[in-house]
């Protein structure tokens, strides 16, 4: 089976003292995006139009444009842990690194774009 004491051979195999708050922060994120989400819905539903010009000058209030990016930072983080968890939990061979490098790549990058996309038009308008 293996050398040494049963003890040695499970050592450092336990618990990493870090499930608890990787499930906290996942179950507060999810809540966050609830509330986030219905802020976003009831705010497009109270809208008196959806053209590009509303939109655009609505996301221009800062009443708009702050709990937009949070909802955004808050989607992508709850994104990287849901799909963190699954790739430790069924991945199991030298792909399960490279897939979670992918990940961290594709949520910094996606998570920036928005960022950058609504301050964009908080600030400038949107104007091209």
């Amino acid at each position: 089976m293996g050398s040494g004491t049963e003890i040695g051979r499970v050592r450092g195999l336990g618990s990493a003292k870090s499930g608890a708050h990787h499930w906290w922060m996942h179950r507060l994120t999810a809540g966050s995006n609830f509330l986030l989400m219905l802020w976003f819905l009831v705010s497009i539903a109270r809208l008196p139009a959806l053209d590009y010009a509303t939109v655009i000058a609505w996301l221009q209030t800062p009443l708009a444009a702050v709990p937009m990016l949070l909802l955004v930072i808050s989607v992508f983080a709850h994104f990287r842990m849901g799909l963190q968890t699954v790739i430790e939990d069924y991945q199991h061979d030298e792909t399960r690194v490279v897939a979670l490098v992918l990940l961290n790549f594709y949520v910094i990058g996606m998570g920036a774009l928005a960022v950058f996309s609504i301050l964009k038009i908080a600030f400038s308008g949107g104007a091209a």
